[in-house]
C-alpha cells in the first residue's frame, strides 16, 4: 500500500495499464513530456515512449475521432480531454460514433477499448469554462459507460476496469480533489466492478446518494445530522450510466427517504431519473418526496461559486426538511 493523491492514483493507473498491456495508449493535449495541466501522465512518455504516449493538437473532435480509429483497429487508447467543458466539441464523435460503432455493424466493429479521461466539476474557482459538470448530458446515450470516483483508491481501480472494459468509458475526474483527497492505494494491479454502487456508510433513516467530489459533502452533512440522533446511510453511486437501481432501491425501502446531490444544475440533472426511477420502484416505500440538493440553473459563476455549491450546509438543512416532512 502506498499513500497517493487522486492525481498519483490515476497515474499509477495509466502506468499499471500501460505495463501490462502494450495496446495501450495514452494521449491528448499536453500529455506527453508536459503530463498534462494537472500532471496526471507525468513520465509515462519516459517510460513507454512518444509511441504510447504523445500530445495531440487542440482539437477535442480530433483527439476522439483519432481514438476511435485506434480503438476500432485494437487498440485501448486512453483519450484526455484537458477540461470536461471541452468535450463538447467531441460531442459528435462521442455521441454518434463511439456510442453507436457496435451497433450499427451488427457487432462486426466495435470501439470499446476506448476510454476518455477528462477532469469535472468545481471548487477551484475555474469560473463557468473551467467548472461545469457534464454528465448527464452523457448518461442520455445508449452504448456508452460513465464512471466518476471519489477517492484515490477508487480511482485506480475504477480506471483500470474502465480501460480494460469491452465498451467505451468516460471517466470523470472530480479536479477539486485532484491534490486534496489523499488515502492508501494498493501498489498492485486491481480493478473494482462498473455498475455497482457502494454504501459506504450504513444508516436507517435516510439515504444520501451522490457521486464524486460530493461525496465528501454527504459525509460532512451526515456527520452535522449524526449530532442531531440522525442516522444517515450514504451510498456513492461511481457509475452515472449503468447505474446500480438495486441498491439504490433497497436501501430507499429500508429507510424510506432518498437525498441526491450532485454539482450539475438541478434541472434535468441525473438526479432527476434517479428521482423518477425511485418513486416507480419504492413509491409505497416512501416518507417524504425524494429530495435533490444540486447546483443553480444559472451558469457556473466565479465571484459566487460558495453560494452555487450544493455544500453540507445546504444537505443538511435538506436532511431535516425530509424527515419533517
Amino acid at each position: 500500500m502506498s499513500q497517493m493523491n487522486l492525481l498519483q492514483a490515476i497515474n499509477n493507473a495509466l502506468d499499471t495499464a500501460m505495463a501490462a498491456d502494450k495496446k495501450v495508449v495514452s494521449f491528448g493535449e499536453d500529455v506527453g513530456h508536459f503530463g498534462g495541466v494537472f500532471r496526471a501522465t507525468s513520465h509515462l512518455q519516459e517510460r513507454y515512449g512518444r509511441d504510447r504516449c504523445f500530445n495531440t493538437p487542440l482539437t477535442e473532435q480530433g483527439i476522439i475521432g483519432f481514438a476511435n480509429g485506434l480503438a476500432s483497429q485494437g487498440h485501448k487508447p486512453v483519450a484526455e480531454i484537458q477540461f470536461g467543458d471541452y468535450i463538447f466539441p467531441a460531442f459528435d464523435q462521442i455521441v454518434n460514433e463511439t456510442a453507436k460503432f457496435r451497433y450499427r455493424s451488427g457487432n462486426e466493429f466495435n470501439v470499446g477499448g476506448l476510454t476518455i479521461r477528462t477532469p469535472y466539476g468545481g471548487g477551484i474557482r475555474g469560473g463557468h469554462y473551467h467548472s461545469q459538470s457534464p454528465e448527464a448530458y452523457f448518461a442520455h446515450t445508449p452504448g456508452l459507460k460513465i464512471v466518476v470516483p471519489r477517492n484515490p483508491h477508487q480511482a485506480k481501480g475504477l480506471l483500470l476496469a474502465s480501460i480494460r472494459d469491452d465498451n467505451p468509458v468516460l471517466f470523470f475526474e472530480p479536479k477539486r480533489l485532484y491534490r486534496a483527497s489523499v488515502g492508501e492505494v494498493p501498489d498492485e494491479d486491481y480493478e473494482l466492478p462498473l455498475g455497482s454502487a457502494e454504501i459506504v456508510r450504513e444508516g436507517q433513516d435516510i439515504t444520501l446518494l451522490a457521486w464524486g467530489a460530493q461525496m465528501e459533502v454527504l459525509n460532512e452533512a451526515a456527520q452535522m445530522a449524526e449530532k442531531d440522533g440522525v442516522d444517515c446511510e450514504i451510498i456513492d453511486l461511481r457509475s452515472i450510466l449503468p447505474w446500480d437501481v438495486d441498491t439504490v432501491v433497497e436501501s430507499v425501502k429500508k429507510t424510506g427517504r432518498l437525498l441526491v446531490s450532485h454539482e450539475a444544475p438541478v434541472t434535468n440533472g441525473f438526479g432527476a431519473e434517479i428521482s423518477a426511477t425511485v418513486q416507480e420502484q419504492a413509491f409505497l416505500y416512501l416518507e417524504a418526496p425524494v429530495t435533490r440538493v444540486c447546483g443553480m440553473d444559472v451558469p457556473y459563476p466565479l465571484s459566487h461559486e460558495v453560494e452555487y455549491h450544493p455544500d453540507a450546509t445546504k444537505v443538511f438543512e435538506a436532511i431535516k426538511a425530509t424527515l419533517h416532512y
